[in-house]
């Protein structure tokens, strides 16, 4: 899975488009308690606070989509962590669902074929980052 010029260019010039962080950031959890209400309990803080984390983590990741390599080790120690908390392979899909889901309620007709391609292209690259070494560098 690769992240094309253009495909980058879209995720970092719509996650620039986003107004509202905090706003978006309630959305999603919404979303993601609403389509997965067994994963509310990972949740132990704050949940505005861990909407500020999630934004925080969204710009470093979307920031360094054109240098993928500097992020990873930092997207692999996230992963690791995740897992602490009671993470599972199978929550990074439900979670990239309800970001796909959080971008288009915010963007409407805007959010085109395109933009979900990219998104979920970006997304994709990350989780299963965050996936192989959480999940496979645990079991060696």
């Amino acid at each position: 899975m690769t992240l094309t010029d253009t495909q980058k260019e879209i995720v970092q010039t719509t996650f620039a488009q986003i107004t509202d962080a905090d706003a978006f950031a309630q959305s999603f959890y919404t979303r993601l308690f609403e389509v997965a209400p067994e994963v509310k309990p990972l949740f132990k803080g704050d949940i505005t606070a861990q909407g500020k984390k999630l934004i925080q983590t969204l710009a470093v990741v979307v920031n360094g989509l054109d240098n993928l390599s500097a992020i990873v080790p930092a997207v692999q120690a996230l992963g690791k962590r995740h897992v602490e908390y009671g993470v599972l392979p199978e929550h990074y899909d439900i979670v990239g669902g309800a970001i796909l889901w959080t971008i288009e309620q915010a963007f409407g007709d805007a959010f085109t074929d395109e933009v979900k391609d990219a998104w979920a292209t970006a997304y994709g690259i990350v989780a299963n980052t965050a996936i192989q070494a959480a999940y496979t560098d645990a079991a060696d």
